[in-house]
């Protein structure tokens, strides 16, 4: 959860523009989309990347955007990818004077065993510094 101190118009258009996520994800991921962006998201759009979640290894990841309600919250879903289900929640609730930004993230690692180990080794803690990068990013960008 974050509150940024920008109109719900000006949050809506950058989060819900995928070409924005790069700029909100640590360098050291190589994060790089790798499909076309349309301007606009909508449900059922299809955008893949490469990312590399463990360093020297690269991955494709493909999610789809499953729910969009314009200014309230949308939804991508992994199609393919890391993680045997990925399932991201943004919300944005307008306040005064600023917006309230709220992200839902579900997912189960793949691997049985291994991935648990795996998860609870590093994949938890990787998750977390991805989130407190974007806060840390995002409160420089959007400064008062």
């Amino acid at each position: 959860m974050q509150e940024l101190p920008i109109e719900l118009p000006a949050a809506w258009k950058f989060f819900s523009s995928p070409v924005n996520l790069e700029k909100i994800t640590p360098q050291h991921m190589g994060f790089q989309i790798t499909s076309g962006v349309p301007k606009e998201m909508y449900p059922g759009q299809i955008i893949s990347y490469k990312v590399s979640p463990v360093p020297g290894i690269k991955t494709s990841w493909v999610t789809e955007i499953t729910h969009v309600e314009e200014n309230k919250f949308f939804v991508d879903e992994q199609r393919f990818g890391p993680y045997s289900m990925w399932h991201h929640e943004h919300h944005f609730e307008e306040r005064e004077g600023s917006v309230l930004m709220t992200d839902k993230v579900s997912y189960k690692i793949p691997l049985g065993f291994l991935g648990r180990l795996a998860h609870f080794l590093f994949v938890k803690k990787q998750l977390r510094s991805i989130f407190e990068y974007r806060i840390e990013v995002l409160e420089k960008k959007f400064e008062r």
